[in-house]
């Protein structure tokens, strides 16, 4: 089978998502909105504490949760999204986020893996995240009510790691979600979605930037370098045979779900990218503006179903990797002093 070489210090981490409707028929069985705020999130912390959870939040704010690792634990609410920001190694927390002034689309329910083997203990997480799940479902007065439950697993590090030091790896198979859980006997229902893709953020930088102006004219603004630079990306994902691709330059922060189950959405600081794994045809977005020179370019290479090899997504992740390095190359990027993190995603979602 085959297999990547990540530097050792690659940084695991996994959350799942579940989302609540707040329909008119649940919130009849509370006196007021405060009321049901509290006894739900009441009900579904003591369901996590039942299943030895203590990594969870409850939220009503119709914000979109995004979970990054940092050192420090650390919250920060911005308009439409709670970013959390944590050390699974080492932190964990509790809280509940609601406004009894503002009722709320749907209700998430996010929960953090805690310790140090995430991807070992992945199963044991999401069948532990699971049941506490469903002894919440089985509490609601509305038995119509169902959740949608979402399971996101990244591992991030540094393609350039061995050029600053780290000289020590560690070989990954980067087998597909479904196929680890059944070897641990953590069983998914038969319909579910699945995205396997690489997010790659790069500093639209003065080096950047000078890279891009070489072929131009030195004062060239986001209407040239960013085409300039959506050319060069494109280009060496074709030569990876890397069909499914995006470049986001517009100041929003990218999320990639499956078509089947999600719309494509854009707010003031998302844009929601949806794609079609099962496709053979290319497709390739790219999203800027004239007018806004980007402080980050985000590069999203996605995996068709083609790219599942010896049930495993370790040849796509080199490809992935082969991609950027013929990047940055082009872009004549420092990469002793250059920082080219790759986050490598697997999601899985399913109606419980």
């Amino acid at each position: 089978m085959h297999k990547v070489y990540l530097p050792q210090n690659a940084r695991s981490s996994q959350y799942l998502l579940a989302e609540l409707p707040l329909c008119n028929e649940l919130l009849s069985h509370y006196p007021d909105l405060i009321s049901c705020y509290q006894a739900l999130s009441q009900s579904f912390f003591g369901h996590c504490q039942q299943q030895g959870l203590h990594h969870c939040y409850f939220i009503a704010n119709d914000k979109v949760p995004v979970v990054r690792y940092l050192s420090e634990a650390l919250t920060v609410q911005t308009q439409d999204q709670m970013l959390f920001f944590y050390n699974p190694a080492y932190h964990e927390g509790q809280q509940a986020y609601f406004d009894s002034q503002y009722r709320a689309r749907k209700i998430s329910l996010l929960l953090l893996s805690a310790g140090e083997e995430i991807r070992t203990n992945a199963a044991a997480f999401h069948s532990a995240v699971r049941r506490a799940l469903l002894g919440f479902r089985e509490s609601l007065p509305s038995l119509n009510t169902g959740l949608k439950l979402r399971d996101h697993q990244h591992i991030g590090y540094d393609l350039f790691a061995r050029q600053k030091g780290n000289d020590q790896s560690y070989g990954y198979k980067m087998r597909a979600v479904p196929k680890r859980y059944e070897s641990r006997d953590c069983q998914l229902p038969e319909q579910y979605h699945q995205m396997n893709y690489a997010a790659i953020s790069l500093p639209f930088n003065r080096q950047l930037r000078q890279a891009l102006t070489l072929e131009h004219d030195a004062l060239a603004g986001s209407s040239v370098l960013v085409p300039a630079l959506e050319q060069l990306f494109f280009q060496q994902a074709q030569a990876q045979q890397l069909k499914l691709a995006a470049l986001v330059a517009d100041g929003r922060t990218p999320l990639v779900r499956n078509f089947q189950s999600d719309k494509e959405h854009v707010s003031k600081e998302l844009r929601l990218l949806s794609f079609d794994t099962s496709t053979s045809e290319v497709m390739w977005q790219c999203f800027w503006q004239p007018e806004l020179c980007p402080d980050t370019v985000h590069l999203l290479l996605v995996a068709d179903d083609s790219q599942l090899t010896e049930g495993g997504y370790a040849r796509f992740l080199q490809r992935v990797e082969e991609c950027m390095k013929q990047l940055t190359r082009k872009l004549m990027l420092n990469t002793e002093k250059q920082d080219v993190q790759i986050r490598f995603h697997q999601h899985i979602s399913y109606w419980l």
